[in-house]
């Protein structure tokens, strides 16, 4: 920040993780340098349209001329939403926010710089141009997606994992293996459309490509070595570290392909949530973590996708330890989505959406709040109906 010549900074976390050692460390190194700053550490975990446009309000009145983001994907994106909004400040909030829900604008003006700090190893925020959060009027997820609002800089020191809880640990690593599952099974970029001829207003998530098959397979091979190790030992420096390494590969990957249904399924089984709260998570208000919310329906999702290519899926469930020596290919989904099955039970995950509070009565709203997310069930490979998303949920209501 010294060498940015920056002025006015703005830090940003949430309420747990201001009395946390990231956020000391970061506190402590403003201090030494004579940065001046202001911290906001009302962010949302899980946050919800009112609870960025506070973080907004927050920017526009600080004036300030960079932001640091200490915490996990729930504070980078709020972040990211501040600098978006106080570097345009004439935008309605719709003006960026995804279509149809959102007017989905481009983004035309000069951001801040922002250094994204992240504290846990599951949304790979400090990668991508994306920025998610509740639309409460919905009740579904929605975001901002843009190449634009990516972070300056991403500190990944995986010191500032180790105080995650056992769960968190867990559900944000299931993050990580939707990121590199999904992306890697995303229709191919040269399939995709619409292809506008102006960069500016192409998506940013491009659908699989070689470059981000690269970063999707190494961060899927770090999560079969590393995600049970990380969960089951919290001294495990070496899992812990691998882990926080995996988000970011993961991120990179995903942040230029993009993750299709079980991200675009995720959002209204987080945004429609009754009495849910979490182990491990130190929360007033209900809520499903997003990378439970993202797995519930992984075995449901690959098990229909992989009609399309199928050697993929093969390829990804004999990453995850499955014997696929006399495997007939188009077994393909069934395999994988049992590796994944198995995967889930070793590791104390609720068995389905049930055990979250869901019923066969809420899936009409659960395919109702899917419907809008085209920006990611667009990409994935096998096109589907409303029917077959009401099948795909009735399937994760039980996993095991």
């Amino acid at each position: 920040l010294q060498n940015l010549g920056a002025r006015r900074v703005c830090l940003m976390t949430d309420k747990n993780l201001s009395q946390l050692p990231p956020v000391n460390a970061v506190l402590n190194s403003l201090a030494k340098y004579s940065i001046n700053f202001q911290m906001y550490d009302n962010v949302r975990v899980e946050p919800t349209d009112q609870s960025f446009m506070d973080a907004i309000n927050f920017a526009k009145k600080g004036e300030f001329d960079a932001y640091i983001a200490v915490g996990g994907g729930s504070v980078i994106d709020t972040c990211k939403a501040a600098n978006l909004y106080a570097s345009s400040p004439t935008s309605d909030f719709l003006d960026y926010v995804n279509a149809p829900i959102g007017k989905g604008k481009p983004v035309t003006v000069p951001l801040k710089p922002l250094i994204a700090v992240p504290t846990t190893s599951g949304t790979g925020s400090e990668t991508t141009g994306v920025a998610i959060f509740d639309l409460k009027e919905l009740k579904v997820k929605t975001g901002i997606a843009s190449r634009a609002i990516k972070p300056t800089l991403g500190i990944i020191d995986p010191l500032h994992t180790l105080s995650m809880p056992e769960r968190i640990v867990a559900n944000s690593g299931f993050d990580v293996l939707c990121h590199a599952l999904e992306s890697y099974t995303a229709l191919p970029y040269n399939m995709r459309s619409p292809c506008p001829s102006n960069p500016i207003n192409r998506p940013a998530y491009q659908g699989s490509n070689p470059i981000s098959d690269v970063w999707a397979l190494h961060a899927l091979r770090i999560v079969a070595k590393y995600l049970k190790r990380a969960i089951r030992n919290p001294e495990d420096r070496e899992a812990r570290a691998n882990m926080h390494l995996a988000s970011a590969f993961a991120g990179i990957g995903f942040g230029n392909a993009g993750v299709h249904l079980c991200h675009g399924m995720s959002y209204p089984i987080s945004g429609l949530v009754k009495t849910y709260k979490p182990k491990d998570y130190n929360v007033d208000h209900s809520l499903v973590p997003h990378g439970l919310s993202v797995v519930l329906t992984s075995p449901a999702v690959f098990a229909f996708t992989a009609q399309i290519h199928p050697e993929r899926h093969l390829e990804a469930a004999e990453i995850l330890g499955a014997d696929i020596r006399t495997a007939r290919i188009k077994d393909a989904g069934f395999i994988l989505a049992d590796t994944l099955r198995k995967f889930l039970f070793d590791l104390n995950v609720d068995d389905g959406l049930a055990a979250i509070g869901y019923s066969k009565a809420d899936i009409p709203a659960l395919v109702k709040g899917t419907l809008p997310q085209e920006r990611v069930t667009k990409l994935s490979p096998r096109p589907q109906t409303e029917e077959d998303l009401s099948a795909l949920f009735e399937a994760s209501m039980k996993l095991y």
